[in-house]
Formats: structure tokens, sequence, C-alpha cells
């Protein structure tokens, strides 16, 4: 009877719906069996989102910051893990929780102050706050409204 690696197996079996990897990556099959995890791609990331994931695999994390799509991390990478950055660089956007602010009464739109691509808007309505619309054809996923939003309520996921 062979023996089996299982937390090799629970890193190919548990993928978290949230995990974001790099721009314009292939797949998440091929990403994981190319990556050799030299780190090469944190380093050279100018905002510093992305960090070390599950099995040391890079992934992105917004609540530091936003990706600005500057390619670096692509230069930096000495494996072929990426399509053509005349594609889209991923599928994901943002998506903002229950708990937002705005749902809950208060006056906030910092979310739409960071977002460049103007993809999250404010709709009036009389006796309530503004509330958030975002624009899922406008968005971008680069994650900037994530890290300014005072209650931790965007998510950017595919």
């Amino acid at each position: 009877m062979s023996s089996i690696n299982q937390s090799r197996r629970r890193l190919f079996s548990r993928k978290k719906n949230d995990t974001v990897h790099l721009p314009w990556v292939k797949s998440d099959i091929v990403f994981t069996d190319d990556c050799t995890r030299c780190d090469k791609c944190i380093q050279a990331c100018d905002t510093h989102i992305i960090v070390k994931g599950d099995g040391g695999f890079p992934e992105v994390n917004f609540s530091i910051d936003e990706c600005t799509f500057c390619k670096q991390c692509i230069d930096a990478c000495p494996e072929p893990l990426f399509t053509s950055t005349e594609n889209a660089p991923w599928s994901i956007t943002a998506s903002i929780e229950k708990h937002c602010m705005a749902y809950q009464g208060i006056w906030c739109q910092s979310c739409k102050d960071a977002c460049d691509p103007q993809a999250i808007s404010f709709t009036m309505s009389i006796g309530n706050a503004p509330q958030p619309v975002i624009d899922i054809n406008a968005c971008t996923g680069c994650g900037a409204c994530v890290s300014p939003c005072p209650s931790d309520a965007i998510l950017v996921k595919a």
C-alpha cells in the first residue's frame, strides 16, 4: 500500500474561495504545479500585497493595499505561470457584505472614494444613508476599496 502525503492532499482539496493568486496567472492547478515558491514576486510587489499563503504559495492580500497591475510580479517570476497581459488580469470583483456601515444606517463612502475606475456608486434614499452599488463591469478587482473600509465589509473574490 502506497503512502499518501496528507498535507499535500489537503493543500489541493481545501482551496479557499477567497484566495486570490497573482494577476494574469494561468489557472490554480498550473499555478500550484509550476510555482516554485521562490518569493521573487513577493519581493517585487510595489504595494507589498503579495504574501505567503497556504503551502507557501504567494497570494494577494487586499487588506494591505491595492494591486496597481504594475506587472512587476510577472517580470520577477522565473516560471511560465502567466497569460498575456493583454487579457483581463483576473476574474475577481468586489462585493459588499451585510455589515457595511451604510447598510447599518451610517453615512460612509470610503470605498467609493478609493475606487479609481468608479465602479462603486451610492444611491440616495429618503431616511437612509446612501447605499453602495458595485458596477461589476467596471470593477477591475484591484482591491483599492478593501483596506479603506472601516468595517472590513468588502471582499474581492471570484
